[in-house]
């Protein structure tokens, strides 16, 4: 077999190194970004070795040119049935590595270029539905204290729907960015783009928070620790996305019981949007729920709460009101495939 090119060894080195280096310590926090940048990666090189027949010896800059990256995204609609959503995030986690690719390579700062001047495709946009105060509280009610994951199960929810974060911000909490012995007790949230933002808790919310830290942490816990863990790792193996929204459907069967506007089939992110809608119908303004949710743009939280134009005046009134106030070996060898040789996840078929 032919060895690999120079070329096709920097390229494989800068994947791995943007992966396993780069992202996680400067890109981002977000286990569930860094999964997506690496299904993205994946997804792209088993394009290029089963579609166009790339193997690791002709790895080259071009197999990242504006036109393979179009019909790999075609590939990703029609061959793999991905939501133009989909496709939008894929095309942007390629997008993040081209990005690095050319910071470190500048004779290679084109293909990100490039990539940036390719549309998105047109998404429809589902609408999240939303829940009552009332749906809310019935969902609160069900899981069973008589038992510990009931117990943890309704301090997630809580703080989940007090805080309208993110589930992986959630999730990412350790204790030490738990504040709840202070005059106004808070939570310190490390969002996207590791940007911090202070959420107040009320005095329920804090009270199911320290009980909960009592049973599941001690009288002292360990700063490093996740505030919600693994029962398999351990305190330094965060709780899994996939687990929370298991529990959430069990809670969420047993309220729909109660009341229909509980759905069986509730996410995490109802619980955010939930909360968020809450807050409009409390009267406060638009910016303040922007920034609590965490958005850079206002425009984003408009969308995401499906704010009527009358609505929008209304806030952005009270708002006026306020401020009136105040690679190894293989990279030489290129002997297996190359998913391997780029150091990527083959994709199962």
């Amino acid at each position: 077999m032919k060895k690999a090119t120079n070329e096709s060894v920097i390229i494989a080195r800068h994947i791995n190194t943007f992966l396993n280096e780069y992202a996680p310590s400067q890109k981002t926090h977000s286990s569930h970004t860094l999964k997506s940048y690496q299904y993205a990666l994946a997804l792209y090189i088993d394009f290029l070795e089963n579609k166009k027949e790339i193997s690791s010896e002709k790895l080259r800059s071009e197999c990242f040119c504006r036109i393979i990256i179009e019909e790999w995204l075609q590939w990703l609609m029609e061959v793999r049935a991905c939501s133009p959503e989909t496709c939008n995030n894929r095309l942007s986690s390629l997008r993040a590595f081209l990005k690095y690719l050319g910071s470190r390579e500048i004779s290679l700062l084109y293909l990100y270029e490039e990539a940036t001047r390719i549309p998105r495709k047109k998404e429809v946009r589902k609408k999240i539905k939303g829940m009552s105060k009332k749906a809310v509280q019935v969902l609160l009610s069900v899981p069973d204290l008589s038992t510990k994951s009931g117990r943890r199960d309704l301090a997630l929810m809580i703080i989940m729907y007090s805080t309208a974060a993110r589930i992986d911000e959630i999730l990412s909490l350790k204790t030490e960015q738990l504040h709840l012995d202070t005059q106004k007790s808070n939570v310190i949230i490390i969002g996207k783009g590791n940007k911090i933002r202070t959420l107040y808790l009320l005095p329920k919310a804090v009270a199911h928070l320290k009980k909960y830290l009592r049973e599941f942490h001690g009288n002292t816990p360990n700063p490093g620790a996740y505030v919600f863990y693994s029962r398999n790792t351990g305190i330094y193996g965060k709780m899994s996305q996939t687990a929370v929204n298991k529990q959430l459907k069990k809670h969420s069967k047993k309220a729909h019981e109660i009341c229909d506007e509980v759905s069986l089939d509730l996410h995490a992110h109802q619980l955010r949007h939930a909360k968020a809608s809450h807050w409009l119908e409390d009267g406060m303004n638009i910016v303040q729920i922007s920034f609590l949710l965490g958005h850079e743009q206002l425009q984003t939280t408009m969308v995401y709460m499906d704010i009527t134009i009358e609505q929008e005046l209304k806030a952005l009134a009270t708002l006026e009101d306020e401020n009136d106030k105040k690679v190894s070996k293989k990279w030489k060898n290129a002997k297996s495939g190359l998913a391997d040789f780029c150091n990527v996840k083959s994709i199962k078929r």
